[in-house]
């Protein structure tokens, strides 16, 4: 948050060299009315709900907050930047350590870029490669990504069965929130009942501790039973930018922006790809969208006969139908089963992320 809002010419900021003071960036994310809420402990003004539009939910909100309380992190790194947008993903194929980068000048004073090896004892070591050699490939790479516009088409519609199956689960979630609503009630009412026998000044301060983090839970609960069953978005408002991705990553990966391009390499990869100098890029372990959509690109399928594979008297192949570039036989409830298992599972994984992404493009 603090990177993004030092990116924006419009925000105040702290300091002349436009950065802004991280104090000011914990404030503004520990501010319930964001969420559409008001509390104010030093006026004993508990939380409860505003009469002004939130920003994000309860549950976000409370998300943040056991961020906050989960401690420090490691900085972002200051040696990543747009020159090496690859540095630290990349790794040398001999010993497996992530490759650095460096400017060397030459003899003329001309400056020329290199990705090289500083692990001692690697046969790669201080072995330099030329970037523009090692991206050029791992741009041959990213558009090999770009799935065919049939497949896409087809993926598109698995996307939108699966978006449309949600809707006969949401009663179903209705009542499951309701019962965990109603087993707090119950709860906050025997702490209640401790609280009134309790003598111990300690012992009814654990018990309000803990009636208010309930009181808090069944907020969350509630706002939950508000919006389910009401879509905030539509089905392209929600995914555009996730399908925008699966189209065309590689085209995010040009566009230059280096928290765009490192989001793409977490997106689109399943751990670090590595690096041979005589060879090139080994071949990487892609993310659950890319690998479903690279199974569909399989050119020869056909669902086998109840006889298997070998040929028999009387053999009849079974009906299939092609879409783009995936076959699938047309009466197969499996392969149906399948498409929207994997639907769902690949719009859980791309939505919060790609949509992260898109706000820096």
């Amino acid at each position: 948050m603090k990177r993004f809002l030092e990116s924006k010419p419009a925000f105040p900021k702290d300091f002349a060299d436009g950065t802004i003071r991280f104090e000011r960036i914990i404030r503004l994310m520990t501010r319930t009315h964001f969420a559409g809420y008001i509390e104010i402990p030093e006026w004993d003004v508990s939380l409860r709900k505003g009469h002004h539009e939130g920003l994000i939910s309860l549950e976000t909100h409370e998300l943040i907050q056991q961020r906050i309380k989960d401690g420090a992190r490691a900085p972002a790194r200051k040696d990543i930047n747009a020159d090496f947008p690859l540095r630290g993903f990349v790794c040398c194929d001999d010993c497996n350590t992530p490759l650095t980068a460096c400017w060397s000048t030459s003899k003329s004073g001309k400056k020329h870029p290199y990705y090289l090896c500083h692990a001692k004892g690697c046969p790669s070591y201080r072995k330099s490669i030329r970037r523009d050699v090692l991206e050029g490939e791992f741009d041959e790479l990213m558009q090999s990504l770009k799935p065919s516009e049939g497949m896409f088409a087809m993926a598109s519609k698995m996307f939108k069965d699966a978006w449309g199956q949600r809707a006969g689960q949401m009663e179903a979630d209705k009542r499951l929130i309701r019962t965990e609503r109603n087993k707090l009630d119950k709860q906050i009412e025997g702490l209640l009942d401790r609280v009134v026998d309790a003598d111990s000044p300690t012992l009814i301060t654990a018990y309000e501790k803990r009636i208010e983090k309930m009181e808090r839970e069944k907020l969350i609960l509630d706002e939950k039973l508000q919006n389910q069953g009401k879509p905030m978005h539509t089905f392209e408002q929600m995914f555009e930018h996730a399908l925008q991705f699966l189209s065309n990553p590689w085209k995010l990966w040009k566009s230059g922006n280096l928290i765009a391009q490192r989001t793409v390499l977490r997106l689109a990869f399943a751990e670090q790809i590595t690096y041979a100098r005589n060879e090139g890029l080994r071949t990487p372990k892609t993310t659950l969208p890319f690998k479903v959509l690279e199974g569909f690109s399989c050119q020869k399928k056909i669902m086998a006969d109840s006889q298997g594979f070998e040929p028999w008297i009387g053999y009849k192949p079974m009906p299939v139908f092609k879409t783009g570039a995936f076959n699938r036989s047309a009466n197969c409830p499996l392969c149906k089963i399948l498409a929207i298992d994997l639907s769902k599972r690949v719009l859980t994984s791309l939505r919060g992320d790609v949509n992260y992404l898109y706000s820096f493009s």
